[in-house]
């Protein structure tokens, strides 16, 4: 049986001091039929020498973008460069499991679903494990934002034709929201497969700029009543301090 191609998407902004931690999760794999996609958004010569060292890896193709364009563009723009079957995204000072691609290609292939994430560890700033539910639909996911954005595998025929959207933060939310739309479930593959770096400084370390970005993507993108954006902000925030504290 062929064993089914994935782009894996990278997007990269002065990360030296985890990407290669974070390429080297990616390169042992167990499962092999991958292309690794990463978009460097203009960084620092520090981070630029460590990925100049992975550039002749016949895996993995990286773009360098001459002016920052931010998180989203950068996927958007290697969604477009590729063919494969499957999609997987991992941020750059994340990690995974060596068969995290192996099993969860396995999980999607035989129950054919075309949108899955995983449980995952958080490390760094908090050491927890987070246990999503075991489907999620467009309506608990505005109430519960559980689907880390490392953890997710998606059909590429599912993926056509829906953007990240430039906003400042929380681009993820509104992608994982247009998808959800469109495929009604997510599924769970209940093993820890992803570890996930919290950090002080990272962009969505904020909770009230999170809170903010949160409440106008449901007024403008999901178009959500008055009263919905409240019960939506509410229990996002009650389950992610559940989750990480004061992280949304």
């Amino acid at each position: 049986m062929k064993i089914p191609k994935i782009t894996i998407i990278l997007p990269n902004y002065n990360s030296f001091l985890f990407i290669k931690k974070t390429i080297n999760s990616v390169i042992n794999q167990s499962y092999k039929n991958w292309k690794l996609i990463i978009v460097d958004d203009c960084s620092n010569e520090k981070t630029k020498s460590v990925l100049k060292k992975f550039s002749n890896h016949k895996k993995i193709k990286i773009f360098w973008l001459k002016k920052n364009k931010g998180a989203a563009y950068c996927r958007n723009f290697a969604i477009k460069k590729s063919k494969s079957k499957y999609f997987a995204f991992i941020d750059s000072d994340d990690v995974w499991k060596k068969q995290k691609l192996k099993k969860q290609i396995n999980f999607m292939e035989k129950f054919n679903y075309n949108f899955t994430y995983t449980n995952y560890e958080t490390f760094g700033k908090s050491l927890n494990y987070i246990n999503p539910p075991n489907k999620i639909n467009f309506e608990k996911f505005i109430h519960n934002t559980s689907i880390g954005t490392s953890t997710m595998i998606i059909a590429s025929k599912v993926v056509k034709g829906i953007n990240f959207t430039n906003t400042k933060i929380c681009e993820d939310y509104i992608f994982k929201c247009k998808i959800l739309k469109k495929v009604k479930y997510a599924y769970c593959l209940n093993q820890y497969l992803t570890k996930y770096r919290l950090r002080d400084n990272s962009l969505q370390s904020n909770p009230v700029k999170n809170f903010y970005w949160i409440w106008k993507i449901n007024y403008i993108y999901n178009q959500l009543s008055f009263f919905q954006n409240c019960k939506s902000l509410f229990f996002i925030t009650i389950n992610s301090l559940k989750k990480y504290g004061l992280k949304i």
